[in-house]
């Protein structure tokens, strides 16, 4: 053990673990050997971590072999999971070395994250960072997780906002090209996001009006009825000869998202606190609200059970409330007929009794 001198820079040299370690400490000989010591008391106290095993790895390259040796091997669906977050995660990680990235760091992707997309959203970026991180530790790249004791935000599930019929108008006159045709379809069939952008023109039969989805969230094959608004949305859609899918950039790879698109047109419509998501509900809250059986809009949402649908089962309630507010207002009616009748009635008898005096 000691302390060397290479031009300006001290570096201290010890053993631990049986290994021959030499770190670099900076200008300062008296601080390299306060180092020094520290070392040497930790390797004596069993306390020493080796700081090599931090190694210089950076996030993106270490996600990508993350992908290709555990998600590609043990999740089916690593493509929709692990790679959407990745994506996202080299966004805001790309560049860095993985010991670099601190609890802080996560808890400001955190706060950032938030601002753009849902709670559960930001949860499934964590879930993910933190298990890129746990097989780092595994595979002895790092010592410890940043993501350990980050608190997932809280999710609303049972979120059900929806566009009013004066916000549709807006937004659709907002909307072009494309994006317009997207939430047509997803206003008016109650397609998922990813089964949208998904879609092929082999599965859309027009003569039957119906698409046929495949691929869907809860693994079961759907038949997907188009009303006359939405036949005429994808007939206008222009094809690309090189490509199966309906909605597709030119060189014929589908569209991966349409967020910056979809948020232009919902900024230019003044609408707020509103997720492309939230197209599905509105078009099960616009059912419901017109009368359609719980059911229904549950086969429609393709929803295995009816417990996710009785979320719109408040609108149904309400729409009910009204429905019995205008018979009100017809049974006002009526009784106010009735006792006009009755008084007229009455002052008849009256009449006749005092002609009868008389």
């Amino acid at each position: 053990m000691g302390v060397l001198r290479r031009g300006k820079t001290y570096y201290i040299d010890y053993y631990a673990n049986g290994r021959r370690i030499r770190e670099s400490i900076g200008p300062d000989r008296r601080f390299a050997e306060t180092i020094l010591k520290k070392r040497e008391v930790e390797i004596a106290e069993g306390r020493f971590l080796d700081i090599r095993k931090n190694e210089k790895i950076r996030f993106e390259d270490f996600a990508a072999e993350y992908l290709e040796l555990h998600s590609k091997v043990n999740n089916k669906s690593w493509k929709k999971s692990d790679w959407t977050n990745i994506n996202m995660l080299n966004i805001h990680f790309g560049g860095r070395y993985l010991y670099s990235i601190t609890t802080k760091d996560v808890e400001r992707f955190k706060a950032e994250r938030i601002k753009e997309v849902s709670p559960a959203r930001v949860n499934r970026n964590l879930a993910c960072l933190k298990s890129i991180f746990n097989k780092a530790i595994q595979w002895d790249k790092v010592e410890k997780n940043p993501v350990k004791g980050i608190k997932m935000l809280p999710e609303d599930n049972k979120r059900d906002r929806h566009l009013e019929k004066e916000e549709i108008a807006r937004l659709l006159s907002n909307c072009s090209g494309y994006i317009k045709a997207i939430v047509i379809v997803a206003l008016n069939t109650g397609m998922r996001k990813g089964e949208i952008l998904g879609l092929k023109w082999q599965y859309i039969d027009f003569r039957l009006g119906i698409i046929y989805l495949l691929d869907t969230k809860n693994k079961e094959k759907r038949e997907v009825p188009m009303n006359d608004m939405t036949k005429q949305a994808l007939l206008k859609t222009r094809r690309n000869p090189n490509s199966p899918y309906v909605f597709c950039s030119e060189n014929g790879k589908k569209f991966r998202d349409v967020r910056k698109s979809f948020f232009t047109a919902m900024k230019k419509s003044g609408i707020l606190n509103f997720r492309f998501h939230d197209l599905r509900h509105t078009f099960a809250s616009h059912l419901v609200m017109s009368g359609i059986d719980l059911n229904t809009v549950r086969e429609l949402l393709g929803h295995k059970s009816l417990k996710m649908t009785l979320r719109y089962a408040h609108l149904s309630a309400h729409h009910k409330k009204q429905a019995v507010d205008v018979l009100n207002r017809q049974m006002d009616t009526i009784w106010s007929q009735t006792e006009k009748v009755s008084k007229a009635g009455n002052n008849n008898s009256s009449l006749t009794v005092c002609e009868i005096k008389r």
